[in-house]
């Protein structure tokens, strides 16, 4: 039977708000906390410092934190009001049942865990151990991580562990991986200071990473060039001294030709290629065609352009690559992702001061969750689930028979799949909305209903959640002790400022529980979250990311140090590949062949135009949290669809109207937004909202075969002009969120 979604405004009704909600009288003694204490903001990978003021065990408000290197007490909207979500009237204070024909009823922890153990043994002795899935999120701490991966592969002996990340920094970790043998950033942001020139290649930075747009900005008073690459003009590319707004889907024949380009005009760096790097035959044997007027015709950029952007990367003696989802969310996300690493390679300009590359974490501990092991594929330090040195390392740590560790499993969009073919019966999920994060959601929603049994660890009933057959109250990210690390690689220490409230508890003691009743309480036999980080550095040491050299200690004397980290002693490494020793098997970068090749969906005649979906400032990821802080809802309410005037004016569609938007797999109405800041052949959607406001009914579940990143970037659609306009109110608060 099909389980009915539960609505999340009638468990208000049933359980009352909470109990420490005072919308009215606000915060008594908010300018008198108990205490301040430095933590870091959970709201992108940026993971600025922030000082939280806590009163009566409440978060009450927040103070900068001026001294923390990165963002000198810098905070962008969304950091400002993170402390708004704490004591939320929508907060999770107990256990919840799902009962026929009623809806969640609240249950004891006792119960909780019971029903939860008694499926597990139920559908695994059924079906067989993989029949239970995990899925997980980069939300959560690299203890947390770490913890998650072994209890999957320890406690329910499932193949079938993956995570959120999948669906954000994959393809570059993959394209990292293949390039150099390593998944980070090339240097700590510091180096971007005084860089000749800056390349940033589908990052929104001023709207997704605000704060990083200092260091920019910093770069750009000292001199520096900046190249933006994007279709739209975004108000960071406002500023760029050149602005390419290919066409999306077409990022590889770009890079291919400025790589020709470089090459063509001897604009490269021989020494450094003859001695650092291997496979350059190869990559330019695959680019021969790519040539100015081609890529011009390919990618909708004008060749001028095009040469511009290779001689100004070109001719610099120093200089930063910096890309994020825009390029990295295809089906040949991988191919965009080594396709900009060429262009660091064949200029040799990294190793060096003011030389690097970086892949902008989207996720608030993206960087971290990739590298500690709850991916399908993965074990702990960036481990290959299949290498038997891997697999042999990290099961001595654990105390398993190496045969024991299962292997690899799905990946987060294969398991959807799974539960549709009947593989997969069960499914705990922490931290994760996939009916809203997934491409094409009506299959995820009707897989979700096919479900023996779900569980839900959250801190919000998410849009996910209401399918669950329990759901359990977890944690805030400053609710636990832990470490997150940044996007440039800077390991941090995250501080318990509160506990859970009410009858919640920590994600921690939660999984310890399941454990604990799941037979195998011996393998976690954690007090406290620095003795799993412990064990985390002994499972990760002489791997790919090594955080062995870095304890608790450390990260507060320091504020943070930087893997790899081999030794106690070891100062961390803010700066790579000084020595020009790469991590591959032959010690060298490796150039890799990007040849040009089609998105899987193109337009056509039924579906002409090109939507592309991203985010917005005031929202973050599926928006369980930014879209319970009202000033952020005030910011942005709901999607709007960003159209070009000459594409609207095609249409005969005005600012306001309501537009139906179609795709092959589903539709929405949304809100024009009418703007010359977008291509004319494209149209934009922002995808923080659920339900008949996601854009993902929309998008396109084609993965990329490397990566298995589904292809979010690229689908084609149609647009149909209701006739219908939005309300002279409901028009200017659009306008007032298309202008923040």
């Amino acid at each position: 039977m099909a389980k009915l979604p539960v609505d999340g405004d009638k468990i208000i009704e049933q359980f009352g708000p909470h109990k420490n909600y005072t919308p009215k009288e606000g915060f008594k003694g908010n300018s008198d906390p108990d205490k301040l204490v430095k933590t870091h903001c959970c709201f992108c990978g940026m993971q600025c410092g922030i000082q939280l003021k806590v009163k009566d065990n409440k978060v009450i408000g927040f103070e900068p934190w001026k001294e923390f290197p990165f963002n000198e007490g810098r905070l962008c909207p969304k950091g400002v009001q993170r402390y708004l979500q704490d004591n939320h009237p929508d907060r999770l204070l107990h256990p919840m049942q799902r009962i026929e024909n009623e809806g969640f009823k609240p249950i004891d922890w006792e119960g909780a865990f019971d029903k939860i153990i008694s499926e597990i043994h139920r559908i695994q002795g059924q079906y067989g151990n993989n029949a239970f899935a995990m899925l997980s999120g980069v939300s959560l701490t690299n203890e947390k991580s770490y913890m998650i991966g072994k209890f999957a592969r320890v406690a329910l002996k499932t193949a079938n562990l993956d995570y959120n990340g999948r669906l954000c920094m994959v393809s570059a970790g993959a394209g990292n991986k293949k390039a150099f043998g390593m998944d980070r950033s090339s240097n700590s942001w510091a180096d971007l200071k005084h860089a000749e020139v800056i390349m940033v290649a589908g990052a929104n930075v001023s709207e997704t990473f605000p704060t990083l747009t200092y260091r920019l900005w910093e770069a750009r008073d000292h001199g520096a060039k900046l190249v933006v690459i994007d279709p739209r003009v975004t108000p960071f590319a406002r500023t760029a001294d050149l602005h390419l707004d290919l066409r999306p889907g077409t990022d590889s024949a770009l890079y291919g030709a400025i790589l020709k380009i470089l090459f063509d005009n001897d604009w490269v760096d021989h020494e450094f290629i003859e001695k650092y790097t291997s496979g350059i035959e190869e990559t330019l044997s695959a680019i021969q065609d790519h040539t100015l007027e081609w890529a011009e015709e390919v990618t909708g950029v004008s060749a001028e352009k095009i040469r511009m952007a290779a001689e100004i990367w070109g001719r610099a003696k120093t200089s930063f690559l910096l890309h994020a989802r825009g390029i990295e969310q295809h089906s040949k996300g991988v191919d965009n992702v080594v396709g900009c690493i060429n262009l660091v390679l064949a200029t040799g300009r990294i190793g060096k001061p003011y030389c690097g590359y970086g892949t902008i974490t989207g996720q608030g501990n993206g960087q971290g969750g990739r590298e500690h092991g709850h991916k399908c594929d993965q074990l702990p330090g960036n481990r290959d689930i299949e290498n038997p040195e891997d697999r042999k390392a990290v099961s001595e740590i654990w105390g398993i028979d190496e045969k024991d560790l299962p292997r690899k499993g799905y990946s987060a969009w294969e398991i959807i799949e799974a539960i549709h073919r009947g593989e997969i019966k069960g499914l705990i999920s922490i931290c994760f909305n996939p009916l809203v994060s997934l491409p094409n959601n009506n299959y995820v929603r009707s897989a979700l209903e096919k479900l023996e049994f779900y569980v839900a660890i959250d801190f919000f009933l998410s849009e996910t959640a209401r399918y669950a057959d329990l759901v359990l109250a977890g944690s805030l990210q400053e609710e636990e002790e832990g470490t997150v690390t940044t996007a440039e690689g800077r390991v941090v220490r995250v501080r318990q400022c509160v506990t859970p409230p009410g009858n919640a508890r920590t994600d921690t003691s939660i999984i310890l529980e399941l454990a604990r009743r799941l037979g195998v309480e011996s393998y976690f036999p954690y007090k406290n979250s620095e003795e799993i980080f412990n064990e985390l550095r002994k499972a990760s040491r002489n791997s790919r990311a090594d955080y062995y050299g870095i304890t608790y200690d450390r990260i507060e004397k320091e504020m943070g140090v930087f893997w790899p980290c081999p030794e106690i002693g070891h100062p961390g490494t803010p700066r790579l590949w000084e020595d020009y020793k790469f991590m591959t098997p032959d010690k060298k970068a490796h150039f890799n062949p990007a040849p040009y090749r089609l998105s899987s969906e193109m337009t056509d005649e039924e579906y002409p135009i090109i939507l592309t979906t991203g985010r917005v400032v005031s929202q973050y990821l599926s928006g369980t949290q930014t879209r319970r802080i009202g000033k952020l809802v005030d910011q942005y309410p709901e999607p709007l669809l960003e159209i070009h005037p000459k594409l609207a004016q095609k249409y005969g569609i005005q600012e306001g109207d309501l537009i139906r938007v179609v795709t092959r797999r589903g539709e929405m109405v949304v809100p024009a937004n009418v703007v010359e800041t977008i291509r004319e052949d494209t149209v934009f959607i922002p995808y923080h909202w659920g339900g008949k406001h996601s854009v993902n009914q929309l998008t396109i579940s084609t993965l990329d075969a490397v990566s298995k990143m589904p292809e979010f970037k690229v689908c084609a659609c149609k647009l149909i002009n209701t006739g219908k306009k939005l309300s002279k109110e409901e028009e200017s608060r659009a306008y007032q969120s298309s202008i923040g």
